[in-house]
């Protein structure tokens, strides 16, 4: 034994939810590699050798259900992974119901223990969710599945930027109740990462802040350099931590609240509603 154990998984259970591929399958493997017993779930083909496959549609509750139901056991981390961009049909259901609603059933059959964690992968997108607290409050209180995708296509919302800011209004609401049982939650909100989904959407995603990758001598992120994030977060290393959504972008964020890297400004300035 050692201090640096706290940084390890040996003995865990870890479902990564949307690991085939990008940001989830690079923490699927980290995990895997940090002694973990991992289960990954997705819609796309399961590839990762050494961890349990389960087919999963978070458009669909039934799949959902079946999915936690096949899992079993107990979880020690979920990474909430799974993610698609605008023009996805049911995007509100993958990137937030579906979400939700895997870790209410986790919860309801006390498959999240004390002492786990969940860490979600949101957006910078989604920053600046505080003057939408009461509106999003509503979302919370939706706890029906269809209920809740309605409450996002009934007020126009069914998009990337939405379903990101509730995540990042989650993460921050779900910090107290979580805890009370012991379970921590916090997510990341990368800077532009090489994955499948952004190569997807190259001109709007990976060509965002060039300029200031240029200026610092950076390379878009590396899916697995998010991952040492994201894994760190639901680690025992990172027990004081819940509630948080850490903003890991190299510091293009900061540098437009304070200015220092002038041409960030406006972004953010419009994310904060400045």
């Amino acid at each position: 034994m050692s201090l640096f154990d706290a940084f390890r998984y040996d003995g865990k259970r870890v479902l990564v939810v949307g690991g085939a591929t990008g940001m989830g399958a690079a923490a699927a493997e980290l995990a895997r590699d940090a002694g973990a017993d991992v289960v990954v779930t997705d819609f796309a083909k399961i590839t990762l050798p050494g961890v349990r496959a389960i087919h999963v549609n978070l458009a669909d509750q039934a799949s959902i259900d079946a999915a936690v139901k096949e899992c079993g056991g107990k979880v020690h981390a979920l990474f909430s992974c799974a993610g698609v961009a605008d023009g996805t049909p049911a995007i509100e259901k993958i990137n937030f119901v579906g979400h939700r609603h895997l870790i209410d059933r986790l919860l309801e059959n006390d498959m999240l223990p004390g002492g786990s964690a969940i860490g979600f992968i949101s957006s910078t997108a989604g920053l600046g969710w505080e003057p939408n607290l009461a509106e999003l409050r509503e979302l919370f209180a939706t706890r029906d599945f269809d209920a809740a995708a309605r409450w996002f296509e009934s007020r126009g919302k069914a998009d990337y930027f939405s379903t990101k800011q509730a995540i990042c209004a989650y993460v921050a609401s779900q910090a107290f109740p979580l805890l009370k049982r012991g379970i921590r939650i916090n997510a990341i909100c990368p800077g532009p990462t090489d994955t499948p989904l952004a190569r997807a959407n190259a001109d709007r995603w990976l060509g965002f802040g060039t300029d200031y990758r240029s200026e610092t001598g950076l390379e878009p992120f590396t899916p697995l350099e998010q991952a040492y994030v994201l894994v760190f977060l639901c680690s025992d290393a990172a027990r004081a931590v819940s509630g948080v959504t850490l903003i890991s972008d190299a510091g293009y964020w900061s540098s437009g609240i304070t200015g220092s890297f002038p041409s960030a400004t406006p972004f953010v300035n419009a994310l904060l509603g400045r």
